[in-house]
C-alpha cells in the first residue's frame, strides 16, 4: 500500500543554493539509500514564499503569490512509501531527517501513479479542499470527480508525470522525533479550513505555464491548488 509522507515545517528553509541546504541534501541522500525500494516517489520543494495559489470563484480563476497566510506551517517536501502497513510507513517516516525538528504527516493513499525522478522543470500541485467538501473514496461523487481528473489528464497529456489521491484526513498520523523518542498524534497537520486531498506532479517551462495547467485541475467549489516548484537534487 502507498502512504504519502508530507514533510511539514515552519517554512524557514534554506535556499536550494545555500551551503545549509546542500548539507541537508547529504542527509536525505543517506536516508533514501537506506530506504531503497520502499520509496515510490518524493521531492524537495522551493520555499513557500515562491508558491502560487490557484483558486476558483464562480467562473473566475483567482491567482495569488506566496504562502497561504492561514497556515502556520507549510509543506517543504514529500515522500511516497510503498509499505505493507501503517506501522512500516511510520518507521520509514521517523527516519526522515525533518522528523527531528518538524513534523511528518503519514496518510494512506487511495491511488498513486509514480512520477519517476524529478527534473529541473518539474512542479508539484498540492490539492487543498475544505473538510466539508471532501469526497469519500469509492463513493459515486468520488467516481464522478475521478472521471473529471481523467479528462484533465488526457487534455494536459505528457506534461503530467504522476499524481495521487488520499484517504480521508482522519486516517492521518503525525510523526515527530524529539530527543530520540517517537511521538505519534492522530489526525492531519492542519487544524484550519483546508486539508490536502491529492497531488499532481507535472512539467512546465515557466511559472505561467505551470499556473495555466494548475487552473485546469478539477477542484471542488472551495478547492485550491498550491503550486510549488520541485528542486532538482540530481538523484
Amino acid at each position: 500500500m502507498h502512504y504519502l509522507a508530507t514533510i511539514v515545517g515552519s517554512g524557514q528553509t534554506p535556499a536550494p543554493e545555500s551551503p545549509e541546504f546542500k548539507a541537508g541534501v547529504e542527509r536525505y541522500a543517506a536516508f533514501q539509500a537506506a530506504a531503497g525500494a520502499a520509496i515510490s516517489g518524493g521531492a524537495a520543494l522551493f520555499p513557500a514564499a515562491t508558491a502560487i495559489n490557484v483558486r476558483r470563484s464562480g467562473d473566475q480563476t483567482l491567482i495569488t503569490d506566496g504562502p497561504f497566510t492561514e497556515q502556520a506551517e507549510v509543506v517543504t517536501g514529500y515522500y511516497v512509501f510503498d509499505a505493507q502497513d501503517l506501522d512500516e510507513a511510520i518507521q520509514l517516516a521517523r527516519r526522515i531527517p525533518a522528523a527531528e525538528n518538524g513534523t511528518i504527516e503519514v496518510r494512506p493513499m487511495a491511488m498513486w501513479a509514480p512520477p519517476g525522478v524529478p527534473g529541473a522543470d518539474w512542479w508539484l500541485a498540492l490539492l487543498w479542499e475544505s473538510p466539508a467538501n471532501l469526497l469519500a473514496p469509492d463513493s459515486p461523487e468520488w467516481a464522478a470527480m475521478a472521471t473529471e481528473h481523467g479528462q484533465f489528464a488526457e487534455k494536459v497529456g505528457e506534461a503530467i508525470r504522476g499524481g495521487g489521491a488520499l484517504q480521508p484526513p482522519d486516517t492521518a498520523t503525525m510523526v515527530r522525533v524529539r530527543d530520540g523518542q517517537l511521538l505519534l498524534t492522530d489526525g492531519p497537520f492542519t487544524e484550519g479550513a483546508e486539508v490536502v486531498d491529492g497531488l499532481y506532479v507535472f512539467t512546465a517551462a515557466s511559472p505561467a505555464e505551470a499556473t495555466e495547467i494548475a487552473a485546469q485541475i478539477p477542484r471542488g467549489p472551495q478547492g485550491r491548488s498550491e503550486l510549488r516548484r520541485i528542486v532538482d537534487l540530481g538523484f
